[in-house]
């Protein structure tokens, strides 16, 4: 186990370094200890709106970091309802609803702080179910593995979600990156969860055969801390 969060340790300084060196991170930085914002993110999100999954999802859980702001966007222009994550989960999650948002918005709405404003929180008996996910990313291979900036957020939502039966193991996931942040090899533990495709500013790689095991939450892989950080696992574990 210390092994396996070492290697991935190691694979996400890798990546940051690379894509600060290279001259391919945006804005906000440092983004080590981020979900890297990358150039060309707008065009993956282009290339992503022209899919058929993106065209039939009518609610989409979209992740709240700069990289996939363009996604929020698209969706939210093509009037589709895009359920956020608040960062960390500490707020549980808001649901964003075009038809609520006031003309000329929707950028504003796209960002975090916009969301708060332009969106509403809902409770876990009110989730909806969802059409497609959207998960940032540091790292993935060509075989769906990913790697996130390393509080395993993203794999706690997928499980939340599951639990709660919004989405199931046929529910398409997606995630965004730059060519950079395309790895060979990441180790791949329990609760990681792969995705179906990735979307790069060049090309959409489809992931074959994508199995998952994860059928909701790993309640012995959260410590106290976990349940003090985030309010909602409370009320799941009672």
């Amino acid at each position: 186990m210390r092994e396996i969060k070492e290697e991935k340790r190691k694979i996400r300084e890798h990546i940051w370094k690379l894509m600060e060196e290279r001259g391919v991170a945006r804005f906000p930085k440092p983004i080590r200890g981020r979900t890297p914002n990358f150039i060309g993110a707008e065009k993956a999100a282009e290339k992503l709106s022209k899919m058929k999954i993106f065209k039939n999802a009518e609610i989409l859980n979209i992740n709240p970091d700069s990289p996939q702001k363009p996604i929020r966007k698209k969706a939210l222009i093509n009037g589709k309802k895009v359920l956020m994550p608040t960062p960390k989960l500490r707020e549980g999650f808001i649901l964003l609803d075009p038809k609520k948002i006031p003309i000329g918005k929707v950028k504003k709405a796209a960002t975090i702080r916009g969301a708060f404003k332009y969106g509403s929180r809902i409770n876990l008996d009110n989730l909806p179910k969802i059409d497609l996910m959207v998960m940032g990313s540091v790292a993935v291979t060509l075989n769906g593995n990913r790697l996130g900036k390393g509080g395993g957020y993203s794999d706690l939502e997928y499980g939340i979600l599951r639990s709660l039966k919004c989405l199931n193991g046929r529910t398409p996931i997606i995630t965004t990156v730059h060519e950079m942040q395309i790895v060979n090899w990441i180790p791949q533990e329990r609760h990681d969860v792969k995705v179906d495709y990735i979307i790069t500013p060049r090309r959409i790689i489809k992931v074959g055969n994508v199995q998952r095991n994860l059928e909701g939450i790993i309640w012995e892989k959260l410590n106290e801390e976990k349940f003090r950080e985030i309010p909602i696992l409370r009320k799941l574990r009672v």
